[in-house]
């Protein structure tokens, strides 16, 4: 039984990983929170991670950048695995992220989704097969909450993308300030908010005369917590290192 401490108890991702718990009851233990809110909880909840005690085996985080860099320098302190699922990390955060990894497991991904791994794949083969003859463009779509744009999920994509391109590309973020044509090498990124939207994300290849479109639609946040929820089964036990969807749909296949 793997006791459980989620970073983020009373947020939106915080609630929906406690809905998803009990199918996992017989492997999972949640024993402790961390949030600034004081909501009633059916665990202790610590208002700040540097309170957290050693009662945990791993961290799942699903906060704001400031308050991840927080558990993780906890988790760093009590040499405990960390599925760190907050996106919209700067560089600094992101080396402080590698650091860490030289010392405890940190399990990151800019998506939790396996749909969306699959989705990275396929986008993958289709720009190594159609080439730099298609332009390559990815629109995401969140809820009006929502505080980072483009998401990391567009991001990861993006990179994903260019590491299959054979050459550098460019991201261009929008084009409201730009008066020229479109560079072949570019990766457009858009980003839509509004309304309870959980999460789409469309990658578009145009070419001459066709098109094709890779689309992944996230109807719950209850897939991102299954995925954090599987990630921290995966973590348990592991040596330092970072690790990302790709090692946990390898261990599963």
């Amino acid at each position: 039984m793997i006791r459980l401490l989620l970073n983020g108890i009373h947020g939106q991702m915080g609630k929906a990983v406690c809905r998803t718990l009990p199918a996992y009851a017989d492997r999972i233990e949640l024993v402790c929170g961390v949030d600034i809110s004081d909501a009633p909880a059916p665990v202790p909840v610590y208002q700040s991670a540097a309170e957290a005690e050693d009662t945990f085996d791993v961290a799942v985080d699903f906060s704001i950048p400031a308050a991840s860099m927080a558990i993780l320098d906890r988790c760093v302190a009590l040499h405990k695995p960390l599925v760190l699922c907050t996106t919209g990390l700067n560089e600094e955060q992101l080396e402080r992220v590698a650091k860490a990894a030289q010392t405890i497991p940190v399990f990151r991904s800019g998506n939790m989704s396996l749909g969306i791994h699959l989705m990275r794949a396929l986008c993958a083969k289709a720009r190594a097969t159609l080439g730099d003859g298609f332009d390559v463009e990815i629109v995401e779509t969140h809820h009006n909450r929502k505080l980072d744009a483009p998401s990391g999920t567009a991001k990861m994509l993006a990179e994903t993308i260019a590491g299959a391109s054979g050459q550098p590309m460019e991201c261009v973020y929008g084009r409201h300030e730009t008066a020229h044509r479109r560079a072949h090498n570019e990766i457009g990124i858009h980003s839509l908010r509004g309304g309870t939207v959980v999460g789409e994300h469309e990658v578009l290849f145009f070419g001459n005369d066709e098109a094709l479109s890779i689309k992944h639609s996230a109807y719950s946040k209850d897939v991102f917590a299954n995925g954090a929820l599987r990630a921290a089964l995966f973590l348990a036990g592991r040596p330092a290192g970072q690790y990302d969807m790709s090692d946990l749909v390898r261990d599963l296949l």
